[in-house]
C-alpha cells in the first residue's frame, strides 16, 4: 500500500511539474528578460524578474521530474493476488536522493512564490509612477499568472504529500536493511518543520498582499484620463448616426470618420 501510494503521488507530482503552464510562463519570462536586457540593467522590477528566472532555472536544473520517473520505474507493479508476496523495493540511497531533491524543490518553490510576490509589488509600484509602462504591465501580468499557475496546480502541496509517502517508505526500508547514502543530514518526519512556514497561510498572506496593493489599479486612471461626459455623448451620437447612414447606403465612404473623439 505504501509503494502504490508513492507511485501515484510521483505520477501526480511529475505531471504538475512538467505541465505546459509552468513551462510556457518560464519561456515568456526568459523572452521578456532577453528583450529588455540592454536597456534596464539597473531597473528594480527587472532585477526582481531576474531573481524569479533564477529560481525557475534552478528548479529545471535539479531535474526533479527525471528523478521521480526513475523512482517510479523501480517500484514494482503488483496485482491484487500478489499483494502479500515478496517484491523488490527501491534502495535506501535512491529514496534518500529523491527525498533530498523533493525537499530542495519545496524550498525553491517557496522562494519562487516569494520572489513572484515581491516582483509583482515592485512592478505595480513603478507602474503607478508611470515608469517603463510596457515592461511593468507585462511583468505584473506574467508574475500574477506564474504565481497563480503554481498555486492553482497545487505544486507545492503535491510535493509535500509526495514527501510524506516517500518518508514512510524510506523509514520502512531503512529498518529492514540500513544502507545510508547521505550522511550528516537527518530527514525530517514533518516537512512543515523543515520549510519553517505553514504553506496554506503563507499562500493566503501573499495573495492578500497582491490583491490589496495600495493603488494597484489606479494607474489606469493616471494614464488615461476620464473622457468628459459631453464629449462622450457627442461621440456616441455621432457613431450611431454614422452606423445608421452606413446601413442605409450599404457602403461607407473612405473619407468618413467612423471613430469617436479621442481626448
Amino acid at each position: 500500500s505504501c509503494l502504490s501510494a508513492l507511485r501515484r503521488r510521483c505520477h501526480i507530482a511529475g505531471k504538475r511539474l512538467s505541465g505546459p503552464g509552468l513551462a510556457a510562463e518560464g519561456r515568456i519570462l526568459r523572452a521578456v528578460l532577453y528583450v529588455y536586457h540592454s536597456r534596464l540593467l539597473r531597473h528594480r522590477p527587472y532585477l526582481a524578474l531576474q531573481q524569479v528566472e533564477q529560481c525557475l532555472k534552478r528548479l529545471w536544473k535539479m531535474n526533479l521530474v527525471g528523478s521521480l520517473e526513475a523512482l517510479v520505474e523501480l517500484i514494482p507493479k503488483k496485482n491484487a493476488s500478489e499483494a502479500h508476496a515478496e517484491c523488490l523495493v527501491p534502495s535506501q540511497p535512491m529514496l534518500e536522493t529523491v527525498g533530498l531533491k523533493v525537499l530542495g524543490g519545496c524550498k525553491l518553490i517557496l522562494r519562487l512564490l516569494d520572489c513572484c510576490c515581491k516582483a509583482f509589488l515592485l512592478s505595480v509600484k513603478h507602474l503607478c509612477s508611470e515608469e517603463f509602462i510596457l515592461l511593468n504591465t507585462l511583468a505584473s501580468g506574467l508574475l500574477s499568472r506564474l504565481w497563480f499557475v503554481i498555486q492553482y496546480k497545487c505544486v507545492l502541496q503535491t510535493l509535500t504529500c509526495l514527501y510524506d509517502a516517500l518518508s514512510t517508505v524510506l523509514h520502512l526500508v531503512s529498518e529492514t536493511q540500513q544502507t545510508p547514502y547521505i550522511k550528516g543530514f537527518t530527514f525530517p518526519s514533518d516537512i512543515s518543520d523543515f520549510l519553517g512556514v505553514n504553506i496554506s497561510s503563507e499562500a493566503k498572506k501573499q495573495k492578500a498582499k497582491m490583491l490589496t496593493t495600495k493603488k494597484s489599479t489606479s494607474w489606469m486612471k493616471k494614464l488615461f484620463t476620464a473622457m468628459p461626459e459631453t464629449v462622450s455623448k457627442v461621440g456616441r451620437k455621432r457613431k450611431s448616426e454614422t452606423c445608421t447612414s452606413a446601413m442605409k447606403n450599404h457602403s461607407i465612404p473612405c473619407t468618413m470618420d467612423i471613430g469617436e473623439t479621442v481626448v
